[in-house]
């Protein structure tokens, strides 16, 4: 008996490092479901994604097929100076009949500012915050949501604080193939994904692929989640690129084609061509299965990815790689090539959103060099641009009453850091940043 004690204390404190002891790591718990509880007419699963320079894009669905794609807004309630037009989609997956899916684009917008609107003429009144057109700018970063309770614990805990820009590096409702899965989880986000905008990229469980009947995939996604892929350029949904103040965000397709003759490897090189670092000094990519992982959980998964793009992230001198697909926490440091290099991006994997699979539990041991803190629990991480060349990075760590900040750092934009322009390489052994 003494011996699976100490077995299970050697697990706890050797195999997953960097834990409190006084903390208790939760289970994963229940799948929760979210009702339709409005008239057919009426919108549900709103949510906003930015959509080009000031604009902003509508999403919403209805029972009823005949609802206009309409956004009446203004800056004041009740109060709408404007409308804009958009168009509807639907579709089928097997026995499953979608809703009628609304993309309304409105703008021109002003940065800063408070929007009321209301969707297809019905309905209640929702509101937003655009971003703004400069620095300071607050990300939020969570990924493999999910929708149990762990989900709602995270969410409680984003809204809890103000933030201006949702990035969702993948893995959204967890329906798979379960289509009634994605409209309980539209009304989950909704009070959070209808007030700010949610630019989110695709995982493995948005691929829903049926050998013959559905051989391409990602039919609920990308009927649902309309980015801005036309805006930036690229010819699919499932890669895009937006800016925002002094940001340049790309978000990478982890599954989707991205060798050399691929659409979307073409499509990023001219992409960060035209990324001018004087305008825009900071520069952000997501990708879903992370390149760099010490948890035994989906290893070298992300390693074709890596192989194929990295050395274009690198020459771009792009900051910090966000991934999800690992259902923990995990931040290195600067790296190129598998080392140190103080002239590569910062990757953290943040796939800790609150899914029904559970928690990664368990890392390499000893833990690698360039691996700085890991820990396999549920939470949120906060990136917050200060200026032209610095910014803060934050994890908060879930439990039932707050949202404890477990790992920070200071983070300087590769793209004000001297000894990083005009170099291919610049190995480093250290830590810093």
């Amino acid at each position: 008996m003494e011996t699976i004690i100490l077995a299970i204390l050697f697990f706890f404190f050797i195999i997953t490092p960097h834990v409190s002891p006084e903390y208790t790591r939760p289970n994963p718990r229940p799948l929760v479901s979210r009702p339709h509880n409005r008239s057919d007419s009426e919108p549900q699963q709103v949510h906003i994604s930015l959509a080009g320079k000031d604009h902003m894009r509508v999403s919403w669905i209805t029972s009823d097929k005949k609802v206009q794609s309409v956004v009446e807004y203004g800056k004041a309630s009740g109060k709408y100076e404007a409308s804009a037009t958009g168009e509807s989609t639907s579709y089928h997956y097997f026995f499953y009949s979608s809703g009628e899916i609304h993309h309304v684009r409105i703008g021109p917008l002003e940065p800063s500012t408070t929007y009321y609107y209301k969707c297809g003429g019905s309905g209640p009144e929702f509101s937003f915050r655009t971003p703004p057109s400069a620095f300071p700018i607050e990300f939020v970063v969570a990924g493999d949501l999910g929708q149990t309770e762990w989900t709602t614990s995270t969410l409680a805990h984003i809204g809890a604080k103000d933030y201006d820009i949702f990035l969702l590096p993948g893995d959204l409702s967890y329906a798979d193939t379960q289509q009634p899965l994605w409209d309980s989880f539209g009304r989950l986000v909704e009070p959070y994904a209808s007030t700010r905008p949610w630019m989110v990229t695709e995982g493995n469980h948005e691929i829903e692929t049926f050998p013959i009947i559905y051989p391409h995939g990602f039919k609920a996604y990308n009927s649902r989640w309309q980015m801005p892929y036309q805006e930036s350029g690229s010819k699919s949904n499932l890669y895009y690129s937006f800016d925002v103040a002094g940001a340049h965000i790309i978000m990478l397709g982890s599954y989707t084609d991205f060798d050399v003759k691929s659409d979307q490897y073409k499509w990023l090189q001219h992409d960060l061509a035209s990324v001018d670092r004087s305008k825009t000094p900071w520069l952000f990519a997501l990708i879903h299965a992370p390149w760099y992982n010490s948890n035994l959980a989906h290893k070298g998964e992300g390693e074709s990815m890596r192989k194929a793009i990295e050395q274009i992230l690198y020459n771009a001198r792009v900051d910090l790689v966000f991934a999800g697909h690992v259902h923990a926490y995990e931040r290195f440091t600067r790296v190129y090539d598998n080392k140190g290099d103080q002239c590569g991006p910062m990757h953290v994997t943040i796939g800790d959103g609150g899914n029904r699979e559970g928690l990664a539990m368990m890392f390499e041991n000893p833990s690698p060099s360039i691996s700085l803190y890991r820990e396999p629990s549920f939470g949120h991480g906060r990136l917050r641009i200060l200026n032209n060349t610095h910014a803060h990075w934050s994890w908060h760590r879930n439990n039932d009453s707050n949202a404890a900040m477990a790992d920070e750092i200071w983070l300087e934009s590769l793209g004000s850091y001297a000894m990083c322009k005009g170099i291919t390489s610049s190995k480093f052994a250290n830590d810093e940043l």
